[in-house]
């Protein structure tokens, strides 16, 4: 059952209506199909609402075509305010954004819904603060229906519960408001910019200690490795294939086999969700059947240095090192396990998981839709410079340290910007419920 708790608390002179009495309501139909014999119109999507709190028209919106009738009933007015009606996950049901800008060919899209205010009853920009809200907004994600994917019935819109001040106060609370979280979202924007430097700093940090080592001065020569240009005179320019085996994991599916079922067990195994960049997520590990004569090949030993095969641009060859966390595990065709020799796992996974090496496996990879993936053999040619084993330790030793105060860092202005966020949220939530004052308009 919803908590309507906050209803009880709302100051005197406050109401609390369902959206139905105070505003219009309906859900777009309008899909991103061109038909000849249609107008040709722009369409604010889910992804316009989902990423933006506000509509104007400096935003890319998606080209399609409509008829007359879906041209005057889903076409966009400043201070409607749409919001997202279906969605992969609950929480992302009910997700608003305000139309601050409009033009005569821009409409709602599908699977949003338009909701604009009748009368003098209700600002518009007021019901996009009361959308932001948690109070409000966990009414449209708790009618959310579905397993799998979300949708919010049409009927559950009009009936959710919205504080209503006299339209006086509704105009000090935005004003309040946008002075408040322009304020926050200004110092979430400081501590962002130097998240993104302590990444490229970490990155820079990187790069320069697996090609140019820890010596300044040391005497350097041309590597033969166009995108990696010189590397200290001493050290070798080689192929991955040449100081480590690349070892191709299990292929799941339908599976026929010369075993007796006494002969089967069960193994873990990790999948591309497991490896992230630079650590297991080990929350979700799955497991298969399969005689102990066959899952010894697929057996990752400690020290092997794991690659995801493909995914997303950003999966594209992420790994980390193994380090026997459970014992006898096995892992998916998806995942490479490189098994180093003569080199260090901890120097080959700091080469993996360089710009230099992420962008060979980009250069090589195939790629179907938003997905990428690179073979086997692409990854045994990878190019790699390699130091004597001692400089090997060295610039380990000293990424890890120095990594670790940057992400030490880090940490602490994400933590930061989480804490700005809730901060964020409860203000709204506290400023449209008549939990704080914000004082009235002239």
């Amino acid at each position: 059952m919803t908590d309507l708790s906050w209803v009880n608390l709302l100051p005197e002179s406050w109401h609390a209506k369902p959206l139905r009495a105070i505003s219009s309501y309906t859900v777009s139909n309008v899909d991103k199909a061109s038909i000849d014999n249609e107008t040709p119109v722009r369409l604010c999507n889910y992804k316009d609402v989902y990423h933006n709190e506000f509509i104007a028209l400096g935003l890319d919106f998606l080209r399609a075509t409509a008829t007359q009738e879906e041209i005057d009933k889903f076409r966009l007015a400043v201070d409607d305010v749409l919001i997202t009606k279906d969605s992969e996950s609950w929480d992302d049901i009910g997700i608003p954004s305000l139309v601050t800008e409009t033009a005569d060919d821009l409409l709602c899209g599908y699977h949003l819904a338009l909701l604009r205010p009748s009368g003098d009853a209700l600002n518009g920009q007021f019901l996009f603060r009361c959308l932001q809200a948690r109070p409000i907004r966990i009414q449209l994600e708790l009618a959310a229906n579905g397993v799998t994917r979300f949708g919010l019935p049409k009927s559950s819109i009009g009936g959710i519960v919205l504080p209503v001040p006299p339209p006086p106060q509704q105009c000090a609370i935005v004003d309040y408001l946008d002075r408040e979280t322009a304020r926050l979202d200004s110092l979430v924007a400081q501590k962002q910019h130097i998240i993104r430097l302590l990444a490229e700093k970490r990155r820079a940090l990187l790069t320069r200690a697996v090609i140019r080592g820890l010596d300044a001065n040391v005497p350097v020569r041309d590597s033969g490795i166009p995108w990696v240009g010189k590397i200290p005179a001493h050290w070798k320019a080689t192929r991955l294939k040449f100081v480590a085996d690349v070892r191709t994991g299990l292929a799941l599916g339908k599976r026929t086999s010369r075993f007796s079922p006494t002969e089967y067990s069960e193994y873990p195994y990790l999948s591309v969700a497991n490896v992230q960049d630079g650590h297991l997520d080990l929350s979700n590990v799955k497991a298969v059947h399969l005689p102990k004569r066959e899952a010894e090949s697929f057996a990752l030993r400690s020290g092997d240095v794991l690659m995801n095969e493909g995914g997303d641009d950003d999966k594209l060859g992420r790994g980390c090192i193994w380090r026997g966390e459970i014992a006898t595990c096995l892992h998916q065709n998806h995942v490479f396990a490189v098994r180093p020799r003569g080199v260090r796992s901890e120097w080959l996974n700091l080469w993996t998981s360089s710009e230099q090496a992420k962008s060979y496996f980009r250069f090589h990879a195939k790629r179907a839709t938003n997905l990428a993936s690179i073979s086997a053999s692409n990854v045994r040619e990878l190019p790699l410079p390699v130091p004597p084993v001692h400089e090997q330790n060295e610039i380990v030793d000293h990424v890890t340290t120095a990594g670790a105060a940057l992400d030490k860092t880090r940490a602490a202005a994400t933590h930061t910007v989480q804490l700005l966020d809730e901060r964020r949220v409860a203000l709204i939530s506290a400023a449209v419920t008549g939990q704080i004052d914000v004082g009235s308009t002239p």
